[in-house]
């Protein structure tokens, strides 16, 4: 067992659940740059059929927010982006085809080809990077004996590839995605196959995570504590209203191990 410290407060555990996009990995650097190809690329298959470009507010398609220039700089925490699976975003691209002129065939072809495309640039490029404090906390957590999992809404091939580009991997016993359970995110089924699988019972467990889907998932499952990683505004707070505790960063937590 080991102590968790975070606002004040401490409490025992003998596991961690982290969320992976905008958990431990900066969501906006690699689906921002993800959401991007898939909307440029897109955009040409409606273009290659003469079909009218889409006409709908892409910040309400998939909950991304975007600059003067069109590029994605953040996202709503309770948004398909950040809590959907990649079929929930590619059903919602595809629904835009199909009322823009395509059959649905063609308008799930076009919606596919898109996210290939943009997988594919994706693993050129390789974008992903560790949020603050990660590196330094997941090194606590292993100097304190603690379990670890990933539950994540991403497929677990693409959670694997992500976290091994940054040599992460080797901290998590379990890493599962929604390609694992019946029911990803809100449930309770990633939680609870993760502590299956790291031997310990959910409230046993802290969850850590950047959306409510984590809060309700973890709260679902029994989790002994959730914590909300949101920027320090009050608009970002107010979106994660089923957290136990929330902070900015994993500077704001601390590990010590069991003194008994």
């Amino acid at each position: 067992m080991a102590w968790l410290y975070a606002d004040g407060e401490r409490f025992p555990i003998e596991a961690i659940l982290f969320d992976k996009d905008g958990t431990l990995l900066d969501f906006i650097y690699t689906w921002g740059k993800w959401s991007e190809r898939v909307f440029t690329q897109f955009a040409k298959q409606l273009e290659a059929r003469n079909l009218p470009p889409m006409d709908v507010d892409l910040s309400a398609l998939w909950g991304t927010r975007h600059d003067r220039h069109g590029e994605v700089v953040d996202y709503d925490r309770n948004g398909v982006l950040s809590m959907g699976t990649v079929e929930d975003l590619m059903i919602t691209l595809a629904w835009q085809g199909h009322r823009l002129g395509m059959t649905w065939a063609e308008a799930k072809e076009a919606a596919y080809a898109s996210r290939q495309y943009a997988e594919e640039q994706l693993d050129i490029a390789r974008d992903a990077k560790a949020l603050p404090g990660v590196v330094e906390f997941l090194e606590q957590c292993r100097g304190c004996g603690l379990k670890l999992a990933v539950v994540t809404a991403d497929e677990t091939s693409g959670a694997v590839k992500h976290l091994e580009w940054l040599g992460l991997e080797r901290y998590f016993d379990v890493i599962i995605g929604t390609d694992q359970v019946e029911r990803g995110k809100p449930f309770p089924d990633m939680a609870m196959l993760a502590c299956r699988r790291l031997g310990v019972t959910p409230a046993q467990a802290a969850v850590i995570g950047d959306t409510n889907g984590d809060m309700r998932m973890a709260r679902s499952a029994g989790a002994f504590v959730t914590i909300g990683i949101a920027k320090p505004d009050a608009s970002s707070v107010l979106q994660l209203p089923d957290a136990d505790k929330v902070i900015a960063s994993f500077h704001e937590l601390r590990l010590s191990a069991d003194e008994r």
